[in-house]
């Protein structure tokens, strides 16, 4: 690992705090991920691993504990700074796509680049660069409705890396496939990040995927192991 992309200290988040409820999710979770590495995380529902990722990328803030992202601490910045860093470093993938349906493949990878900055003819070639490399370039031209689920996740995959990310992060990205599409999926995902350098992050059920990445941690009570 060259540099760490991804560096969580003492990280600790409680729900209804001070209730008779109350659920500490986080308990002093620390976490490094290096430029190059992919982590799989590992947990059952409902014990915080998407928490833990809102987290990481800057979506939700902990009660306690620090967050460097590419270096730079967050730990007491305001939403403008906190988006900026979002938007330059961090890329998200969800289980399902999110992608808007009124948009082509290729519109729906360009507008993240666009809200960022980059020209219009500069963002649509990189949009296209990256859907050929996942094998979705010849729909590039069709709307969602008109891709299957594994080309949907795909273009989705295109859209979290569309602006060279520094981090990626995944929440069971290939939850909502069946075994066949999902190790296509899973595939285009893995080759991306190796040629890429980026960091990734990737919460997963499925330990034949996640044996497959260069660590797995698991999240139980609150705590990495």
């Amino acid at each position: 690992m060259s540099d760490v992309a991804l560096d969580l200290g003492g990280i600790s988040k409680t729900y209804n705090k001070g209730l008779p409820g109350e659920v500490r999710v986080l308990d002093a979770v620390d976490l490094s991920v290096g430029s190059g590495e992919i982590v799989a995380l590992v947990a059952p529902s409902g014990a915080g691993k998407s928490t833990l990722l809102h987290i990481a990328g800057l979506l939700d803030t902990p009660d306690a504990g620090r967050v460097r992202i590419a270096g730079q601490d967050m730990t007491g910045e305001g939403d403008a700074i906190r988006t900026q860093v979002r938007r330059r470093d961090v890329g998200f993938i969800y289980q399902f796509h999110h992608l808007l349906p009124e948009f082509t493949a290729v519109e729906n990878v360009t507008l993240p680049q666009l809200a960022n900055g980059v020209s219009r003819g500069a963002a649509t070639a990189r949009a296209t660069e990256l859907l050929t490399r996942v094998g979705v370039g010849p729909r590039a031209g069709h709307r969602p409705a008109a891709l299957s689920g594994g080309e949907q996740q795909r273009v989705a995959f295109c859209r979290a890396m569309a602006n060279g990310p520094r981090l990626l992060l995944a929440d069971e990205p290939t939850g909502n496939l069946d075994p066949a599409t999902s190790e296509t999926v899973f595939g285009a995902l893995i080759d991306l990040v190796r040629t890429t350098e980026m960091a990734a992050l990737i919460a997963t059920h499925n330990l034949d995927l996640a044996a497959r990445m260069d660590r797995i941690i698991h999240l139980t009570d609150g705590k990495l192991i």
